[in-house]
């Protein structure tokens, strides 16, 4: 089928893949195609290169274990020697330990970058472990952005290897530090290397007030801004304002916030974060705990520690899409505007299925000639452009489901059997406890099917 495309509109590839010789017309042809036509030929030649680049990572797999390999590569292909190495590392993992992630990339439909970012962020897992996350995630990186990949891969990694993602958080908290480096021209970067909830915590609060600092004839830029209140807040300058407090969302599966299961939570712009860290912090009065429910990953409850709450609809909206809704774009929600997908003027509503998360330069696009977007009633955002083709854009759940099954694993407890008593666990075990803190140590009413610490029914 790719060679059909790229034949069709006469771009000089023959039967097996080689080219006829120089065509200097090539780009006028290719100029005089319709809009849709190019971005066709646009995704033929670039799933072209995909499988070419597979084929590349194999034959590179395909020399050995030597270590001379990375310099034949390198000589070969006219590659300094960190690159070779990347090239050898990458073909080894893919074709040892990422078949799925290879299958992707031979049919075309994954490039080597994101192939890359699945990788990295399996290279702390045994052979194995990998195997299972590349078996869980293969089918659905080929649609997302290398930082989504980065991200899916990330928390599928803390699902499968949740003691080792424990320990590796540890480890990395024993390394916090801060360091100064001079620069030039009277300036300095002053470096912290935090705990990520700790991080959040700061630039949230520094941000908010840089934010409300704006207007009234300030001239400074946001990021001058953020500098000159971070400076204030660590010299205890007196401000103009009191800063307001910061929020940071963690998102956890409801068992997982009752200590019922250890499913790795979800730090907002960060990622992953082990269990009990997550039931930890969030007693925190600067973190905001999200309840999600542990079939599907959507929230089903917002904890309030707050005087003055936001709406409702506009909290539950920037905690279901968490970044610009648009594909690629990962700029905060709490950064963005929350637009009218169908416009106020026209008759649109002020609700959850009406409003999404769009960045500044997103939300001005949309008003541009030929752009549409629609909201279904379940949170997918269609896009479509100018050359008629329509994008979507699914709320991702926030976490993932807790009774999800894991290729080659038993289910703590079969599907059925937990929607008979998710709801009302939730409702009873906060009406016992409060909406505050985790309900660790209620006491249950016998009548009905609880789980143990480990999982099972007692």
């Amino acid at each position: 089928m790719l060679l059909a495309v790229c034949r069709r509109y006469a771009c000089g590839v023959t039967e097996n893949w080689g080219f006829s010789g120089p065509d200097p017309e090539l780009y006028d042809r290719i100029a005089a195609l319709q809009r849709d036509e190019v971005l066709s030929l646009i995704a033929a030649a670039e799933a072209c290169a995909n499988t070419c680049q597979a084929v590349k990572l194999a034959a590179v797999a395909a020399l050995g274990d030597a270590d001379s390999v990375a310099k034949e590569v390198a000589l070969e292909l006219h590659y300094g020697a960190r690159q070779a190495e990347g090239q050898v590392s990458l073909a080894r993992d893919l074709v040892r330990r990422l078949p799925g992630t290879y299958e992707a990339m031979r049919r075309g439909v994954l490039d080597p970058y994101r192939a890359s970012k699945v990788a990295d962020q399996t290279s702390v897992l045994t052979d194995e472990q990998a195997r299972e996350v590349d078996a869980l995630v293969a089918g659905k990186i080929t649609t997302r952005d290398a930082t989504s990949v980065r991200r899916l891969v990330n928390r599928t990694v803390a699902r499968v290897d949740p003691d080792g993602h424990a320990q590796r958080c540890e480890e990395r908290k024993r390394g916090r530090k801060v360091q100064l480096c001079h620069e030039d021209d009277g300036m300095a970067t002053l470096y912290a290397y935090l705990p990520a909830e700790i991080a959040a915590t700061i630039y949230t609060r520094v941000d908010r007030v840089a934010r409300r600092l704006r207007g009234n004839g300030e001239e400074r830029t946001l990021d001058e801004l953020r500098a000159d209140v971070f400076s204030d807040l660590c010299l205890s300058v007196a401000r103009p304002v009191e800063p307001p407090r910061a929020e940071v969302f963690v998102y956890l599966d409801f068992l997982t916030w009752t200590g019922l299961r250890n499913e790795p939570a979800e730090l907002a712009g960060h990622g992953p974060i082990p269990a009990q860290l997550a039931r930890e912090i969030v007693a925190n009065a600067t973190i905001r705990r999200v309840i999600t429910d542990p079939m599907t990953g959507i929230p089903i409850e917002v904890g309030r520690h707050r005087y003055r709450p936001p709406a409702a609809t506009k909290e539950l909206v920037q905690v279901r899409d968490r970044e610009c809704r648009v594909p690629g774009c990962h700029r905060p929600v709490q950064a963005c505007d929350l637009d009218h997908v169908e416009p106020w003027a026209q008759g649109g509503g002020t609700h959850s299925t009406n409003l999404c998360g769009l960045c500044r330069r997103d939300h001005r696009l949309k008003d541009e000639p030929g752009w549409q977007h629609r909201m279904t009633g379940t949170g997918t955002l269609e896009i479509t452009t100018p050359a008629g083709r329509t994008y979507r854009s699914e709320p991702e759940p926030l976490i993932t489901a807790a009774w999800a099954p894991i290729p080659g694993r038993t289910p703590d407890r079969p599907a059925s059997e937990s929607t008979q008593w998710t709801s009302y666990q939730f409702s009873t075990l906060t009406a016992w406890c409060g909406p505050g803190r985790p309900p660790q140590c209620a006491r249950r009413p016998r009548s009905y099917p609880v789980t143990s610490a480990r999982g099972g029914r007692r």
